[in-house]
């Protein structure tokens, strides 16, 4: 099997070592690549990699753009309106990242149910985020930089508030959704020490870097922390399931994440 992940920047991606680490620890074979594509040649590549690949995981900034390409949306796909796995032979699209992030807040002993939740970012992985919070039980707040966006996703999702601004308040959860603190915005913070000094767990998607400033910082305040590897990890064992036909199993999940991270020597 033939897969690959697609996005604007990939190239650091741990996407082809965790899906060949799952898929071969699952007892198959299959081949992962990482492709980078400017945003303006998205429209030109993007039929002729679904047309090579039997699988395509998609990133930051195409888990949208994407769905005009496909002739369905399966499953979180057709709530969240984002799509991060696709199964190019029947051209559908999934989205894996919410199942992979409830998971993440299971292994890592968060409890979200009737708490304040701060969210920082409506994008592609903010919307499933956001609707799998409440889901959960959280209060949500949401906010993005570009107010639109926030105000989108709390009128899609009940139980959600959008705020155009982020102030200190007593908030059990704040997660970066943002995608501020990798990359060429690497050493930046979405909010201060003020806002997170308030809070009891610092949640950031990325884990590129290992620690974002966001984490650093609220690490320094005493705050648990956690990054977004293991969401990342298991999203990707949830496409994998798709890719291979197999019923999805947390326990497994769980288990294959151990063994990945004691492999890495963490």
């Amino acid at each position: 099997m033939k897969l690959t992940v697609i996005g604007k920047d990939v190239s650091r991606s741990s996407s082809p070592q965790m899906h060949k680490f799952i898929a071969r620890n699952l007892g198959f074979d299959i081949t992962y690549d990482n492709i980078s594509i400017p945003e303006e040649q998205f429209e030109d590549r993007i039929e002729g990699i679904l047309n090579e690949y039997d699988g395509v995981n998609v990133t930051i900034p195409f888990k949208l753009s994407v769905i005009p390409h496909l002739k369905k949306l399966e499953g979180d796909a057709t709530v969240f309106g984002a799509v991060n796995t696709v199964n190019t032979a029947t051209r559908t699209g999934y989205n894996t990242d919410g199942l992979g992030f409830i998971q993440m807040l299971v292994s890592s002993g968060i409890d979200v149910a009737g708490r304040r939740v701060l969210l920082l970012g409506a994008g592609g992985a903010g919307r499933s985020v956001a609707k799998k919070l409440v889901d959960a039980g959280a209060e949500v707040e949401v906010y993005d930089k570009r107010t639109e966006n926030a105000a989108a996703v709390a009128a899609e999702f009940n139980g959600i508030t959008h705020v155009e601004e982020v102030v200190p308040s007593e908030r059990y959860l704040i997660i970066n959704a943002t995608g501020v603190g990798m990359h060429r915005t690497e050493g930046i913070s979405p909010v201060g020490e003020d806002v997170l000094e308030k809070c009891e767990v610092a949640l950031d998607l990325i884990y590129v870097p290992e620690k974002s400033e966001f984490l650093r910082i609220a690490e320094s305040l005493g705050k648990k922390i956690v990054n977004g590897r293991a969401m990342l990890f298991y999203q990707a064992y949830y496409a994998e399931c798709i890719y291979l036909g197999l019923a999805p199993d947390g326990k497994v999940a769980e288990d294959l994440f151990g063994k990945y991270l004691k492999e890495l020597g963490l």
